[in-house]
């Protein structure tokens, strides 16, 4: 029986939240106020009228609705990491939102909402599907969602980059932008919200039944299929309507459900209804302070990016605290026989690299559009403006799948990798800091990364420490450093500075810019890193047996896992200052190596070396011909390539 003191923790955190909101919401209202006291003043008037308040209720609606459907996901899921964001719910709905403004304008005036719709129900779709063939198992569908993000943030982040003309607006509302011009928005949000609300209230019952376990809410009656297809379907909905108005802002709909269940909400029932009121508070709270901080700049200031701002501390603080009843599950690689057992797919990955280096190299477009082996007088030319590129990377590509597989074993999760636990992220803050306060050269650049990187590692080993590197926390940890770090870039990327753009650019993982001297520094600090990687193999085989088989053989755990992470931050700094954060490398490439049967620590990374080294040099090879004379950026060609083989792999795994 739940006790009324329950509801005492939810209501004191909703009350802070308001009244911070409202403290610093009438600060901006007063004086407007005072004009619209003087009658010659209309335009204040409409202002706030039109403007000012709409934002305010906007900000209240958008809160509750993304908070209730991170709720609703996490409740019929059993996963606490679950909501819109780490599902790729939103991220479905802004691409669909992003391809139909740029080739199908027309669309978005006869159903806007249809667009989001069909985006979010496409990627949820996907997700819930392979997530099925698991059991639901939370490891699976975080880890199918976060892959589907990837992928479809980096095609946007693709047709981005080559519609330029419409980068800054497409940026600030991609990155969630609450201005508002009318009571339209917050009306139409308000009235689906009303419906959901309803439709959630009769589905109470089943969804409080699931806390007794599948077996006990079927033996009541509970129809699970049934249940999971409605639950999902409103939780969706409510994502893409929220998406389709403002944009996407992540983050509310993981932290304001973590956060009702740290005050005292454990019933389901009071978790779906404490969480979007938080969630509204939250999204009120983090909006009044962006507007009262930026002043006139508020409207072009992407309030997303400003809510993860706010949250991610938050969550980072109450980790500890949080107590996850449904625990990932380890990845069954680290289990197996202790032996290498993959030299054959070792010869024939080194092949196959071989290979399709000397393609790149040698094969390319003609002027005319066709294709056409390099020979003749410009061959020494060509090739001199090819090599740096293809060996930058290269060296890329295996640094970041060496980072992977150092960050799988230690945190024995499949699902750590430096994209997803946010130190590609904090390399790219370090960049951006390093562009907008100093623009120093490569070494410049190169330090400022590393200082990012070993950052958010040195807050991930301090806030998992206590959990005993706890995948889940490790996890959790991560999510919440990379939305912070992403928003603070995302803020500096949406100031209009020219410097922006270059910012913009670099993020995508261009190598058109590599000449040869950034090549030579970048295969010199590859070779060095993997090659300390190499030999640091005895730790990376017994660290993932656990603490005590650890220390009975002598091994340092504190001073290990330290080198480890650290040198986890150097591989990600040297590779994102080539190829950008978005790659995917990182999380493939040990993939990869395992389905080889690839096991030990040596092998598993000299085969996601190679592995990763190929599909970064393949990705540079189809963005520098696909369309030719045109460049598509190597990272993000190799996010969109790696995502849908990944998912696949996962399909064929789960189905055997």
């Amino acid at each position: 029986m739940v006790s009324r003191r329950d509801n005492i923790g939810p209501a004191i955190v909703l009350l802070l939240l308001l009244c911070g909101g409202g403290v610093a919401s009438w600060f901006l209202a007063a004086p407007a106020l005072s004009e619209i006291a003087r009658p010659d003043y209309d335009v204040t008037r409409m202002v706030f009228t039109y403007s000012t308040l709409p934002r305010l209720a906007t900000a209240l609606i958008a809160g509750a609705a993304l908070a209730l459907s991170g709720a609703l996901f996490q409740q019929v899921l059993r996963n606490p990491l679950a909501d819109p964001t780490t599902l790729g719910v939103s991220a479905g709905a802004n691409l669909a939102l992003v391809v139909t403004s740029l080739f199908l304008p027309d669309l978005l005036g006869a159903g806007r909402d249809l667009v989001a719709l069909i985006g979010s129900a496409t990627a949820a779709a996907i997700v819930v599907s392979l997530g099925a063939r698991r059991g639901f198992s939370p490891y699976s569908l975080v880890l199918s969602g976060l892959v589907l993000s990837l992928w479809c943030g980096g095609l946007a982040a693709i047709l981005t980059y080559l519609n330029q003309r419409y980068l800054s607006s497409l940026f600030i509302w991609g990155a969630g932008s609450l201005a508002q011009q009318s009571w339209v928005i917050p009306l139409s949000l308000l009235w689906k919200l009303v419906v959901i609300a309803i439709g959630c209230a009769f589905v109470m019952r089943p969804l409080s039944l699931l806390d007794l376990g599948e077996s006990s809410s079927t033996a009541l009656g509970v129809r699970l299929v049934r249940l999971r297809f409605v639950v999902v379907a409103l939780a969706v909905a409510l994502a893409a309507f929220v998406t389709s108005a403002v944009g996407v802002i992540g983050f509310i709909g993981l932290v304001a459900p973590t956060i009702a269940r740290l005050s005292g909400a454990r019933r389901p029932a009071q978790l779906i209804l404490w969480s979007p009121l938080i969630g509204a508070g939250l999204l009120f709270f983090a909006d009044s302070i962006l507007q009262l901080v930026a002043g006139g700049l508020g409207d072009f200031l992407p309030t997303g990016a400003v809510t993860a701002i706010f949250g991610s501390p938050l969550l980072l603080a109450l980790l500890p605290r949080l107590k996850i009843r449904h625990r990932l599950q380890q990845s069954p690689a680290f289990r197996r026989p202790r032996r290498w057992d993959g030299t054959r797919s070792v010869i024939i990955a080194a092949a196959g690299l071989l290979v399709l280096l000397m393609v790149s190299a040698f094969l390319g477009r003609d002027i005319n559009g066709g294709w056409a082996f390099t020979s003749g007088e410009f061959s020494v030319d060509v090739l001199a403006i090819r090599i740096p590129k293809i060996l930058a990377a290269l060296a890329s590509g295996a640094m970041l799948a060496v980072a992977g597989s150092i960050l799988q074993r230690l945190t024995g999760n499949e699902m750590a990798s430096p994209e997803v636990l946010g130190i590609s992220a904090g390399a790219t803050f370090g960049v951006a800091i390093a562009l907008f306060a100093v623009a120093p050269g490569f070494s410049g650049q190169f330090a400022f990364a590393v200082a990012g990187a070993i950052s958010v590692l040195f807050v991930i080993f301090v806030s998992s420490r206590r959990s005993a590197f706890a995948p889940e926390r490790v996890l959790l940890a991560g999510i919440a450093l990379s939305a912070m770090v992403d928003a603070v870039v995302g803020v500096l990327s949406s100031t209009g500075d020219p410097r922006a753009v270059l910012l913009m650019r670099w993020m995508s993982g261009s190598t058109y810019l590599i000449e040869g001297s950034t090549a030579a520094m970048e295969v010199a600090l590859g070779a060095v890193l993997i090659a300390v990687s190499l030999a640091a193999r005895r730790w990376l085989d017994i660290l993932p047996l656990g603490p005590s088989p650890s220390a009975a053989v002598g091994i340092p755990l504190a001073k290990s896992r330290f080198a480890l992470f650290g040198l986890a931050g150097l591989l990600t700094a040297a590779a994102t200052l080539t190829v950008g954060p978005l790659s995917f490398i990182g999380l493939m490439g040990p993939h990869l190596a395992r389905e080889a049967g690839l096991a030990r620590a040596l092998p598993q990374m000299v085969g996601a070396a190679l592995i990763g080294g190929g599909l970064m040099v393949g990705a540079d090879f189809v963005g520098r011909t696909i369309v030719s004379p045109y460049q598509i950026p190597a990272g993000l060609v190799s996010a969109l390539i790696g995502a849908p083989f990944l998912m696949l792999m996962m399909r064929k795994r789960s189905a055997s």
